[in-house]
């Protein structure tokens, strides 16, 4: 079993595409993680006091928990026309989105985690934290980190303008 990670964006795609390439035999799981309002409301800087109403966090909840399976449904048919054999499902994070991965692939019994980068670097990175990072300083199995065509090709112009100095 194979746990693909996607969030929709080209890097979650591009993950999906090579997911295919490189385990289209396997069955895979395609995941996509939420996070529930009370989570995104304590690490906002804004604060919900600043908000002219008050949600109900039951109905947000319920509409991130709904949109996610939706994109985990995206990613799965696109497994699917890839070749795998591919369902899906959504997860509500518990403490970080790399931890909710690393749980997701222990109950599924995931042999390895296929991801997308964002790509980012230096201080982006440190302000941003990165997902992919953290799941692989924290995993047990294979995990295969792929970068957007969009980020590939910026660190291929790089390399070549690099050797071209």
């Amino acid at each position: 079993m194979i746990l693909i990670c996607y969030d929709g964006s080209a890097d979650s795609r591009a993950a999906v595409e090579h997911a295919a390439e490189l385990f289209g035999d396997e069955p895979a799981t395609v995941l996509t993680v939420w996070e529930p309002f009370v989570e995104m409301a304590a690490r906002s800087s804004l604060g919900i006091g600043l908000v002219p109403f008050t949600p109900d966090p039951d109905e947000i909840d319920e509409a991130s928990k709904k949109a996610a399976e939706q994109t985990a449904a995206e990613g799965a048919a696109l497994a699917s026309g890839r070749g795998m054999k591919a369902s899906h499902k959504s997860a509500s994070q518990a403490t970080t989105t790399a931890r909710t991965i690393l749980a997701e692939a222990d109950a599924i019994g995931a042999s390895a985690i296929v991801m997308g980068s964002r790509g980012l670097s230096g201080v982006k990175s440190l302000l941003l934290g990165s997902v992919s990072h953290e799941v692989v300083q924290h995993a047990d199995r294979a995990v295969v980190v792929v970068p957007s065509p969009e980020v590939a090709a910026s660190r291929a112009r790089a390399a070549h303008e690099a050797g071209a100095t």
